[in-house]
């Protein structure tokens, strides 16, 4: 009997133990407060947001009082920048060091009126945040200035004046540099305002400092992206744009653009590889940024390496996604296509119908794969309707090759096109999709008379641009 008393005793000591522990953790977890008083806010929801990569995340929420008053919680797991999100979607961004924030003000839409009264690392950001846009305005000025007293006739005798405004540059810079060399090395905001300085000055660099720009780009190249402080930053977008950006307009010629971002793509995988999430975020990005840009001997070189990167597992949708640059890369003879199903083609006699794609005698073929449920296909294939009698004086043929499944709305979207369109209706099951590693609508191929893949055109306009410049160009 007393043996199952002291049990009993035993586990409801465990259980209270459990609960006090759980309660204790749960209020840990929520140990920093961002709280203040926004006067023309009364009774609205206010909330707390923060970065995961390239997505954004609730942290909490809550009512602001009739006086304006609030408080939102944090915990340690959102170590990073986040931002308060009112009903004016205003943002005002904080830095979630594990210091609890105070600000005060009217409304976050009048910034203004906003001003930070607790919270070291966020006084440093504020302060910072107001004081080196201005020291870049003078300096972008001074170096304008630098450039017309060194270069222009009537003031390059002035050697007092360019003299005065080299110092002047040496001790904006110095100024600058001072205040982030005193912030704490282990504080959050050294490390954000320092990496926040990189992403924001490309353009100006670009523009008016391309001196700077080796110096940019080999800073750019010392991100990791796997670490933690640039991934709960809001700067992980930002920064693989803008390295990108700025390889792209460096001034180099376009094979050295390519050169320089193979580089790039390089230094960016090193870390990467170690650390598959983050690789495949990075990777989809930076992999659609390129695509974007027209630039596929960047986007063929990453995909390539990171196929080729055994040590770590691409998500499938990826995987499919690089695997067209394996299979489908400009050089490579692309497969034959069979015209099964229902084909329309236009300009063919009974006597002369092709059967394939290497029927067709024309120098010059694009394969456009498509679908009327497309809504940017719904714009671009009419586009090449109207190129298309320019294109074919060019000995330029065209192919739509339709992803539909219903008989009559793929009828009704190609039945008045000037070119051969063909369907299976088996959408991405179709043999022709897959052999072509079509992942998306639309997608074209530009092909030569041996089928051989000259270009991945990523839009009717650059495709036209080609015609015009390689074709009616070279013909004239």
């Amino acid at each position: 009997m007393s043996h199952l008393i002291l049990t009993n005793i035993l586990r409801k000591t465990a259980f209270i133990y459990i609960l006090i522990l759980s309660i204790f953790q749960s209020l840990n977890s929520f140990a920093q407060t961002v709280s203040g008083n926004l006067s023309l806010l009364n009774s609205q929801i206010i909330k707390l947001e923060g970065f995961n990569g390239l997505k954004t995340y609730p942290i909490s929420s809550t009512t602001i009082d009739e006086k304006g008053n609030f408080k939102l919680n944090y915990s340690k797991a959102d170590y990073g920048v986040g931002y308060i999100l009112s009903s004016d979607d205003k943002p005002l961004f904080v830095i979630l060091s594990g210091e609890d924030i105070e600000l005060v003000g009217e409304a976050l839409s009048y910034v203004e009126t906003v001003k930070i009264i607790k919270g070291q690392e966020n006084l440093w950001f504020e302060q910072y945040a107001k004081e080196h846009p201005r020291r870049e305005q003078a300096l972008s000025a001074w170096v304008y200035l630098e450039k017309i007293y060194s270069m222009d006739s009537l003031f390059t005798v002035q050697k007092t004046p360019v003299k005065n405004i080299k110092t002047e540059k040496q001790r904006i810079k110095k100024e600058d540099a001072e205040f982030l060399e005193k912030l704490p090395k282990n504080s959050y905001v050294s490390w954000f305002l320092l990496t926040r300085k990189l992403v924001s000055s490309v353009s100006v660099v670009a523009q008016y400092r391309p001196e700077e720009i080796p110096a940019t780009i080999a800073a750019f190249r010392k991100l990791d992206y796997t670490d933690q402080r640039l991934y709960k930053s809001g700067l992980f977008k930002d920064a693989i744009e803008s390295h990108f950006w700025l390889l792209e307009n460096c001034g180099k010629s376009l094979d050295s653009v390519f050169i320089e971002m193979q580089l790039s793509i390089d230094a960016m995988l090193e870390n990467l590889i170690k650390d598959e999430k983050k690789l495949n975020e990075v990777t989809d990005y930076l992999f659609d940024l390129l695509e974007r840009h027209s630039l596929y001997q960047a986007s063929e070189y990453l995909a390539l390496n990171v196929l080729n990167e055994v040590s770590c597992t691409i998500d499938s949708d990826l995987t499919k996604q690089l695997e067209t640059y394996r299979a489908m890369k400009k050089g490579n003879v692309a497969p034959d296509i069979v015209f099964k199903g229902a084909n329309f083609t236009p300009g063919y006699g009974p006597n002369n119908l092709p059967k394939k794609l290497s029927d067709l005698k024309s120098n010059y073929t694009v394969v456009v794969f498509g679908a009327s449920w497309c809504p940017t296909c719904t714009q671009e294939v009419p586009e090449i309707s109207k190129l298309y009698p320019k294109w074919k004086e060019q000995n330029v043929e065209v192919v739509f090759v339709s992803l539909d499944e219903d008989k009559e709305a793929y009828h009704n979207f190609v039945k008045d096109l000037p070119f051969i369109s063909t369907c299976d209706f088996q959408k991405w099951n179709s043999p022709i999709a897959q052999d072509y590693y079509v992942f998306g609508t639309p997608t074209m191929f530009l092909l030569d008379d041996k089928r051989k893949i000259l270009l991945r055109p990523n839009s009717v306009k650059q495709m036209d641009a080609w015609v015009d410049w390689f074709l009616v160009n070279e013909n004239n």
